[in-house]
């Protein structure tokens, strides 16, 4: 499959600015998104778990990011690792919700529970904790999510090519309120 996505629809492929096409690092990108897809998957949680596990973890005492995922690795017995893709969008959006609070230390944020925090993660506490119940699954994939994302990338690609600055500016901003959206799902429960 190597490349062939790509195809001719993309002339000027890795020519850089005085080639005629000014986005030469989409071209990186878009090989090491396919790549991802493309790589095994192992063990993973659901989509609110990992929001669970920093709620649960942050209850028991602050942390910086690299923390949760260490700990979350040792709790499943090295079954599930979140990555950073995963735990810093969900802190931040947890932090946007009002119930985690961040503060700076030594050049690291440390993570807290605010009070309203605190009164989510207690409700949770009933539950059994998400590092516990991390399964396998494919979660999309081998199907239409790697699909999405290449004919997403190429639509880009094309406004890179021969959009106007407005337009450019125009998708960018989609793709950032996208990429948000996304991180959402991933937070969610």
């Amino acid at each position: 499959m190597s490349g062939s996505f790509l195809g001719d629809g993309f002339p000027g492929r890795g020519r850089g600015p005085a080639g005629g096409w000014p986005m030469t690092g989409l071209w990186e990108a878009l090989e090491q998104f396919r790549g991802q897809f493309e790589q095994k998957a192992g063990p993973r949680a659901g989509r609110g778990d990992v929001r669970a596990a920093v709620l649960a973890l942050l209850a028991e005492k602050p942390m910086h990011g690299y923390q949760i995922i260490r700990e979350i690795e040792e709790r499943s017995s090295g079954s599930w690792k979140p990555s950073p893709g995963s735990v810093y969008p969900t802190l931040q959006l947890l932090t946007d919700e009002g119930l985690v609070a961040a503060s700076e230390s030594d050049g690291r944020k440390t993570y807290a529970l605010t009070e309203a925090g605190r009164a989510v993660a207690d409700e949770d506490g009933e539950r059994s904790a998400p590092w516990e119940s991390a399964a396998p699954r494919d979660g999309g994939r081998t199907g239409a999510l790697p699909k999405a994302g290449i004919d997403l990338a190429q639509a880009v690609a094309q406004v890179g090519r021969s959009g106007s600055s407005e337009q450019v500016k125009q998708s960018i901003e989609v793709l950032e309120e996208a990429r948000r959206k996304i991180f959402t799902i991933l937070a969610q429960d």
